[in-house]
């Protein structure tokens, strides 16, 4: 009996190998499903941030020293000009706003989604409209930049309003030295005009080294542009070793010159320098001939009077007159463009000399504009006004219709080009090139 007993205790112990070997052959989870937790309802509920919409999504409206502008979607983004576009300057003013029209039309009409909208005052050339026309823009809520002004006058008491506003201004053709000094400079205002320190420099290197004069007479209208620059330049005459005989005032509304003009005559100038404004221009150039003394003098004048509206007034009086102005003669291809754009839409060429201008002043806003919106998806903008000027101020190598435009702290942003035109014919049909040819430098 031994035998089966030990024969079954054999068995037993196979056996119990053999399940000892089955339960440690069971297969090992592959790596797939450890990776696969079970979902918990707490995950499938709450998605992830990376989930959320774009940042733009929570965008807030930002802050700023001196303010905000909203613009709700649909709201157009609203320009303004300042510029003069009546009586005897609206030559000036008109040319101008033209060069800013053209610029939004190369826009397209629009920036950052929202049409652009152009309002505008009228501010005269003089301190009066300056003050009233600022006055009224400044009240404008709406308005994100201006465009302005014209003169200078009008700029030096509208500056200080549009500052007060939180608003920002660019002249196109405010040329006094005064408003860009560090002592009276505010804030709020540009310019891409030319400094009148250089256009008097170079009008005195023209009469002294070019035409070989050494005494001359000046004659200012009272206003802050001509009094400047017609110091400006006695001060360069003298400089460059020649004489100022006679500095004289007259009012933008005299119509007879000849007192003015008599006295200055016993002086003996062989120039007389009168950058002023139409149409008081235009009679000095009309009567200055008729003086006895004066029938062989030499008259110069400037950007003022740069404008077929002289030559139409003065006639043959006008053939032989100088002008000092901004030289066009040296512009780029890209201005070859713009005239063609701006004869195609007004049926005539250019009529002053700051068209140019106003266009960079324009683009110039418009990129700042860009640099410093804020815009939610919905499509409403904000503008933070501080911030807009800062941009401005911080324009550098601009490439403008009048060069590359930089601007320094106190506003000064031009690139400044000065010729000398001489009227050679009264016809102003072909307005500049029929009547006016440069001749210096």
């Amino acid at each position: 009996m031994r035998r089966p007993i030990r024969s079954f205790t054999v068995l037993l112990l196979v056996l119990a190998f053999v399940l000892a070997a089955c339960q440690g052959a069971q297969p090992t989870p592959t790596s797939a499903p450890a990776a696969q937790p079970s979902p918990t309802p707490a995950a499938a509920a709450s998605p992830t941030p990376a989930a959320q919409p774009t940042p733009q999504a929570q965008v807030t409206k930002p802050t700023d020293p001196i303010g905000v502008l909203e613009i709700k979607p649909g709201e157009p983004i609203v320009l303004a000009w300042m510029l003069t576009v009546s009586g005897g300057t609206a030559q000036l003013g008109e040319d101008s706003k033209r060069g800013i029209e053209i610029a939004i039309e190369d826009l397209g009409g629009e920036l950052l989604g929202h049409k652009i909208e152009l309002v505008g005052e009228d501010s005269g050339c003089n301190p009066e409209g300056g003050q009233a026309a600022a006055t009224r823009l400044a009240a404008n809520p709406r308005i994100v930049a201006i465009i302005g002004s014209s003169c200078s006058s009008e700029a030096r008491v509208g500056a200080p309003i549009i500052d007060q506003a939180g608003l920002v201004m660019v002249s196109p053709s405010n040329t006094a030295p005064d408003l860009t000094d560090p002592a009276k400079h505010v804030e709020g205002y540009l310019r891409v005009a030319h400094n009148d320190k250089v256009q008097g420099r170079v009008a005195a290197e023209f009469v002294v080294n070019k035409l070989g004069l050494k005494r001359v007479a000046t004659i200012h209208d009272g206003s802050l542009y001509a009094e400047q620059l017609a110091n400006v330049f006695a001060e360069n005459v003298q400089k460059l070793g020649g004489t100022v005989v006679a500095q004289e005032a007259v009012s933008p509304e005299d119509t007879d010159m000849r007192p003015v003009l008599t006295r200055i005559a016993t002086q003996q100038p062989e120039l007389i320098y009168y950058p002023i404004f139409n149409p008081a221009g235009s009679y000095i150039t009309l009567q200055a001939k008729e003086i006895s003394g004066l029938e062989n003098v030499k008259l110069m004048s400037a950007d003022g009077l740069l404008e077929p509206q002289t030559v139409q007034n003065a006639g043959q009086a006008a053939v032989g007159l100088y002008l000092s102005g901004p030289d066009l003669t040296v512009l780029g291809p890209k201005y070859q463009e713009f005239v063609q754009k701006y004869q195609q839409k007004y049926g005539t060429k250019p009529v002053a000399g700051f068209h140019a201008h106003a266009y960079d002043a324009t683009m110039m806003i418009v990129e700042a504009i860009k640099k410093v919106a804020v815009q939610a998806p919905d499509g409403t903008l904000y503008i933070p006004r501080k911030a807009l000027r800062d941009a401005l101020y911080q324009t550098k190598n601009f490439p403008g219709l009048t060069g590359n435009l930089t601007c320094d702290q106190y506003g000064d942003c031009a690139d400044p080009k000065i010729a000398v035109y001489e009227v050679f014919s009264t016809d102003t049909t072909g307005w500049p090139d029929s009547a006016i040819r440069k001749i210096y430098p």
